[in-house]
């Protein structure tokens, strides 16, 4: 696309004023003058203490207070290109999506030719199901080359967007308010049967460390999947993997069907036996959850997906039950994070990663530092992970809470560099896993932004 440059000429004006006409138009005259003590008057820049502080905010996990500051410095100036960027990003991490599309939309305006609020706005739509929208945002973007496509929006492929052109995705058919699906294990991970485009029953565990639906690579190749392209995966230690991205027809739950489904693909089959069944065929991961009031009930060993509205939600909370509540953001196209805090040192935002198994957390390595935390040489193992094979150490947490929820004791395992450490502009400390979930009922609230936690 073509760049798009707009040049401010100014215009030199010549008044001719004879003392007959400034007496036959005196309001004229006075008009003039004003206007240009108005046009004068410098506009009122930010001090650069209170951009500092809004940015100090924002990388610590602070979205609220740095919003507020951001607001201030676009109040004074309203074409602050840098701060109106910051509040698209805020409103996108607490899912208020039309504010986000409000704030993005003026940042494009100011600077045309910036790629990043084009990749966030297409994010945006993204998350509307606005396949269209999404990949028409970025209509001149590099999306092969763009960084931030590449480490936070790898999802955002152009032609598996385009490819649910007169179709919605993630359309539900089923009649029920809700449906149930037994889990076949709870342990290392959930697993549950699904069907995939009708097919027969099928294996898949629950990680809400993964993003969209993704298949096995030989059981996408058996089902004749298209497929949209390749992108670099992040996993554990650091390590990295091809996965390619398709769609699906649909994946049934239960009572309930889902059609049109965006998916990714990767060698999955090589962790059954690590799982304890004949065959792993695929992952249920955030995104499909975020279309649902979604529970992982671990003690009743079963997931529950309730339709995604104003009633249902009213309707659980009424039902039996002590509850805590744990705020959260959503960064990236998945990654739920939360206040938490890891022995005595301060609170700091963790990732709900329920597909950590093996351990309840996992700490970036300055957080062990920090704690004073002692990894266990003389239990180190290999393990897998879904870029390879890996060394991982094990250590506890005597301490650790996310919300107001705390447990003691937690196993923890160190695999290697923790890669999103500041991967999305603010501080992660790591991830809660498995063994931190498991004696809850975990539900998942994407319209008001909270985990219900329930013993």
């Amino acid at each position: 696309m073509k760049s798009k440059c707009i040049a401010l000429v100014c215009v030199g004006i010549i008044l001719i004023a004879t003392a007959m006409r400034l007496q036959s138009a005196p309001a004229t005259a006075e008009k003039f003058s004003a206007s240009r003590q108005a046009a004068a008057q410098p506009t009122i820049q930010p001090n650069q203490s209170e951009i500092d502080s809004a940015n100090k905010l924002f990388e610590t996990g602070k979205f609220a207070e740095a919003g507020k500051i951001y607001m201030k410095i676009v109040a004074k100036n309203p074409k602050d290109y840098s701060a109106i960027l910051q509040l698209g990003r805020i409103a996108l991490l607490s899912n208020q999506l039309d504010d986000a599309q409000k704030w993005l939309e003026k940042a494009i305006t100011l600077q045309p030719d910036n790629a990043d609020p084009r990749v966030i706005l297409a994010e945006t739509f993204y998350r509307r199901d606005d396949f269209q929208k999404s990949a028409a945002a970025l209509e001149g973007v590099d999306v092969s080359s763009n960084k931030l496509i590449k480490e936070q929006y790898p999802t955002l492929n152009v032609a598996k967007l385009e490819s649910f052109k007169d179709q919605t995705p993630y359309q539900l058919e089923g009649n029920r308010a809700s449906t149930r699906v037994k889990f076949v294990k709870t342990e290392p991970l959930p697993i549950v049967n699904v069907r995939i485009n009708g097919g027969k029953e099928v294996t898949f565990f629950i990680d809400t460390g993964g993003s969209e639906v993704t298949l096995d690579s030989d059981f996408a190749k058996e089902l004749g999947i298209p497929q949209f392209g390749a992108i670099q995966g992040t996993f554990s230690g650091g390590q990295h993997a091809q996965v390619q991205l398709g769609r699906i027809e649909s994946i049934t739950l239960g009572d309930w069907t889902i059609k049109n489904v965006p998916t990714a693909m990767l060698p999955l089959r090589q962790l059954s036996e690590g799982f304890g069944v004949k065959q792993i065929d695929g992952i249920i991961g955030t995104t499909l959850f975020y279309h649902f009031l979604t529970t992982m009930d671990y003690p009743h060993g079963e997931l529950v997906l309730r339709r995604k509205d104003a009633r249902t939600l009213q309707e659980f909370k009424k039902s039996p039950g002590n509850r805590v509540v744990v705020p959260i953001w959503m960064a990236s196209d998945h990654f739920m994070v939360g206040w938490g805090r890891v022995e005595t040192l301060p609170p700091s935002l963790l990732f709900v990663d329920t597909g950590l198994t093996g351990a309840g957390v996992k700490l970036a390595e300055s957080v062990i530092k920090q704690a004073g935390i002692k990894l266990d040489q003389s239990k180190a193992f290999e393990g897998a992970g879904g870029g390879g094979t890996l060394k991982i150490v094990p250590y506890t947490v005597h301490q650790l809470s996310l919300g107001d929820v705390k447990e003691e004791n937690v196993p923890g395992l160190y695999d290697g560099p923790f890669p999103w450490e500041n991967m999305f502009g603010f501080y992660l400390a790591g991830m809660v896993g498995h063994d931190f979930f498991k004696p809850y009922a975990v539900t998942f609230d994407f319209q008001n932004m909270q985990i219900f936690l329930q013993r």
